[in-house]
């Protein structure tokens, strides 16, 4: 094994230690073989998907499917509530939609609590 340690493909953790044949991160439990991240494409385009299993894009009108709690606020956004002009993004505590709510501004959502409109 390389003096080099790779770091995590999951949370991008530099700790990562060598367990025998596999590769093992201490911040987010993920277990990997070295071999398989080196055979993947770096780029490699990553398929969002809603709740209904249609494809999401950049753009996409999307309505909330399940009433969802937001911190600071009484009411929350209530199910079908409409948002358009999406973004998706890199899975950030698996939220992978970057979006403005009306009422609400700026937030991240979930892409297993939408479906697109």
């Amino acid at each position: 094994m390389s003096d080099v340690v790779p770091v995590c493909p999951e949370c991008s953790s530099e700790h990562a230690y060598e367990m025998g044949a596999l590769m093992v991160c201490p911040m987010c439990g993920h277990e990997w073989a070295p071999e398989d991240v080196a055979a993947e494409p770096e780029d490699s385009s990553r398929v969002v998907k809603d709740a209904v299993g249609n494809v999401l894009a950049d753009g996409d009108s999307v309505v909330v499917t399940t009433s969802v709690k937001v911190k600071g606020s009484p009411s929350g956004i209530k199910a079908g509530t409409k948002v358009r002009g999406i973004r998706l993004i890199d899975p950030v505590n698996g939220h992978d939609i970057d979006c403005k709510v009306d009422g609400f501004g700026a937030m991240l959502l979930k892409s297993s609590l939408v479906k697109k409109a």
